[in-house]
């Protein structure tokens, strides 16, 4: 999850799990099911996820839409180990998708988030090769027609 925006160990994005009275502090824990699952455990496991040397296309885009089902960002580690998962299954456009998806999830945050999450990927970005949406020009569309309401504005 990201921990940029945190106080205190208390996940800035985490969903509401949990009644945190003013004054104290939030565990830095996941309630999902039964169990309690740290922010690093959290991490760890999706890395793991993602590291799998028998990993595929369709399971990379599973996990990556179990995290976007979430209310959450991904962490920086979390996004470079599934960039490094499009890179052994040679899926270039996934990697494309991916950064797109995150950055959508950073939501009304994203000028706070976005930039740090770019730096935190810049040297898994230029180790594989692999370029921002908004350096390839995928930020504006390539087919739009103008609003017929502005063209005789």
């Amino acid at each position: 999850m990201f921990r940029a925006l945190a106080t205190r160990g208390a996940s800035a994005f985490r969903g509401a799990t949990m009644q945190v009275r003013p004054g104290q502090v939030a565990p830095s824990v996941r309630l999902m099911s039964s169990s309690l699952e740290s922010d690093a455990e959290f991490d760890a496991r999706y890395i793991a996820y993602f590291d799998r040397a028998d990993i595929d296309g369709w399971e990379i885009r599973k996990g990556m839409g179990d995290l976007c089902a979430m209310d959450l960002v991904p962490e920086p580690p979390i996004i470079a180990s599934a960039l490094r998962a499009c890179r052994r299954v040679n899926d270039f456009s996934l990697t494309t998708r991916i950064l797109e998806t995150v950055k959508i999830k950073c939501g009304a945050k994203e000028s706070e988030i976005w930039p740090y999450i770019v730096q935190e990927l810049r040297p898994t970005l230029d180790e594989l090769g692999v370029l921002l949406p908004e350096e390839m020009g995928y930020d504006k569309p390539e087919l739009a027609l103008p609003s017929p309401y502005d063209i005789h504005g």
